[in-house]
């Protein structure tokens, strides 16, 4: 799936990253405990998240995850956003809250298959 129809699906603003759109994510993860995502994320995640603090830039980065959506329509500060477009890491913010936003990429065929075994 295209990081451009993640946007669509989750009728998300981009924040950063606008030119990255054309990437391919193959798995989604939803997690507010970075410890989570770096015991189990592979390559190619979107990363769901109601966590705003500069960790999660940290963490992607880590990971290697280029795309961050905050949910519940958080929005984070400039500073968490100028990091994470000096990582090349897209970053989107969506009003749906965690259960909603997964389900919805689910339903587009976007499953975690990677991600936790």
């Amino acid at each position: 799936m295209k990081a451009s129809e993640i946007k669509n699906i989750l009728k998300a603003d981009v924040l950063t990253g606008e030119e990255n759109l054309d990437m391919d994510v193959f798995a989604a993860c939803g997690s507010d405990l970075m410890s989570d995502v770096m015991a189990y994320v592979k390559d190619n995640v979107v990363l769901l998240t109601g966590l705003v603090n500069p960790q999660v830039v940290r963490t992607a980065e880590m990971m290697d995850i280029k795309m961050i959506v905050f949910i519940r329509g958080k929005r984070p500060e400039d500073s968490i956003v100028q990091m994470a477009k000096e990582k090349g890491i897209i970053v989107m913010t969506t009003k749906d809250p965690m259960f909603i936003a997964c389900g919805k990429l689910y339903s587009a065929g976007l499953t975690e298959r990677g991600v936790w075994d």
